[in-house]
């Protein structure tokens, strides 16, 4: 296994992390259940062709996941798409991409604390959405402050409970088609000719790419894992298929059952109800209650653990490199983790999650920007894989560093490209803070310089 001292740095996070810890924790990012909660949206907005958007969701991030593979091959260490394009390409192309996926990084947790927390909100309405995200934030940082071992622990019960709830929704879904309820025909939520236009599956995708994200993290955890870089990447890869399987399987049972779809689609799902309306129609109220609630823990809870260990973990790899303040880099002597990242994060999902409850179409918004942050990075990874293989080294595999990446970043940019407006706006403003901030960095004498390969 390549040694983080061959890059300039040295090995201060624990080396405890096995292939199936970090498949797991890929998973636990992406939420096996994930489409519980932004079904609806997806719904409206594909037509419902709601399995067809999660296909073409798959097929960017696995183009995108076979990326990352490759980089983490070429540089295992801490710092994701940021390490990979810095590495790839050059220091501040990195710094650009870091701080594209910072905007999905640092809003992931309070997207997730504030669709849990609302979610529990309409069970438990005398505690406020807010007392419910402090109590799923304190919770969280006490876990990722107690070491990235106990995080491990929590996310595999936590996947297995996923899983169990998953499967009762399955079997019963099934029960109901062979009952008779389906509302529509078996191949309609993979395509409908009366509704299809690539816009619209490409405006679909674009929400539903959103269960997906989350593979990436696992190469934050680069410098805490046990096996070599190459399992890094086929983790990736392997949590990836995994939960697209039961993305499209999950999806395509529920929108078959689900009712009143001509004014779902035309009035769209903003409460986030449409998934569990399906499950009352499909079983019971008990089923819509336990759906619920399992949608709540698992993105409140076992989701945002991970997202917070993720997020944590970037800061700590942009700091080390002086690239963000230098305090963010500190690391517990007992847990070994990033101590001041992992805090900061959670203060900001506090912050952040506490505001956008107050704003009616918060989780829209919140969802949207996640998006554009992950997306932008992901567009400058392809090219690092193009430039630092087919360009510095010359390499004769065509299709791994030139064909694959070219096809990713193609379905990409149709992707971006038909996303929400507001998205384009707050995200291009986001980068453009980047760039002065960049700027500034030059100014000041302090730009981007990673530590040096040891030759």
């Amino acid at each position: 296994m390549s040694s983080i001292e061959e890059f300039g740095y040295r090995q201060e996070l624990q080396r405890s992390l096995s292939f199936a810890d970090l498949m797991i924790y890929g998973l636990i990012f992406m939420v096996p259940i994930a489409p519980f909660g932004i079904f609806g949206n997806v719904f409206a907005t594909s037509h419902g062709m709601v399995a067809l958007a999660y296909v073409i969701g798959l097929v960017a991030m696995a183009f995108t996941a076979l990326s990352y593979a490759q980089m983490a091959r070429a540089f295992p260490m801490a710092g994701s798409v940021y390490t990979y394009a810095g590495r790839g390409i050059a220091a501040p192309v990195g710094f650009m991409a870091g701080w594209a996926i910072l905007l999905d990084y640092l809003l992931v947790p309070s997207l997730l604390y504030l669709i849990a927390s609302a979610a529990m909100h309409t069970f438990i309405p005398v505690i406020p959405v807010w007392g419910w995200l402090v109590a799923f934030v304190v919770l969280n940082t006490v876990v990722n402050y107690l070491g990235i071992q106990m995080t491990a622990k929590i996310t595999r019960v936590m996947l297995v409970a996923e899983l169990v709830v998953l499967a009762i929704f399955l079997v019963v879904g099934v029960i109901a088609l062979a009952q008779g309820k389906a509302q529509t025909g078996a191949l309609t939520p993979f395509f409908d000719s009366s509704s299809f236009t690539w816009s619209v599956v490409f405006a679909a995708a674009s929400v539903a790419v959103l269960s997906f994200l989350g593979f990436d993290g696992i190469s934050t955890l680069a410098e805490e894992s046990r096996v070599d870089a190459r399992r890094i990447g086929r983790s990736m890869v392997a949590a990836l298929a995994l939960a697209a399987v039961l993305f499209v399987v999950q999806t395509w049972v529920a929108a078959l059952l689900t009712p009143n779809r001509e004014q779902l689609i035309a009035q769209g799902d903003a409460p986030g109800q449409a998934f569990y309306t399906t499950a009352e129609f499909a079983g019971g109220a008990w089923l819509s209650v336990l759906t619920a609630v399992a949608t709540a823990i698992a993105w409140g809870f076992a989701n945002s653990l991970v997202a917070q260990a993720a997020t944590s973990r970037l800061l700590f790899a942009m700091a080390r490199d002086r690239q963000l303040p230098a305090f963010l880099a500190k690391v517990h002597p007992r847990h070994r983790v990033p101590v001041n990242a992992t805090f900061l994060v959670a203060g900001l999902s506090l912050v952040i999650g506490v505001f956008m409850s107050t704003r009616e179409q918060g989780i829209g918004e919140l969802s949207s920007l996640v998006n554009f942050g992950a997306l932008a990075a992901f567009l400058v990874l392809h090219v690092a894989v193009v430039w630092h293989y087919m360009v510095r080294r010359r390499s004769a595999d065509y299709w791994a560093h030139l064909v694959a990446p070219a096809i990713g970043f193609a379905v990409l940019v149709a992707v971006v490209i038909n996303q929400n407006v507001a998205a384009h706006w707050v995200g291009g403003l986001w980068l453009v803070v980047g760039l002065i901030v960049l700027a500034a960095s030059y100014a000041s004498g302090r730009r981007p310089v990673l530590p040096s390969e040891v030759q």
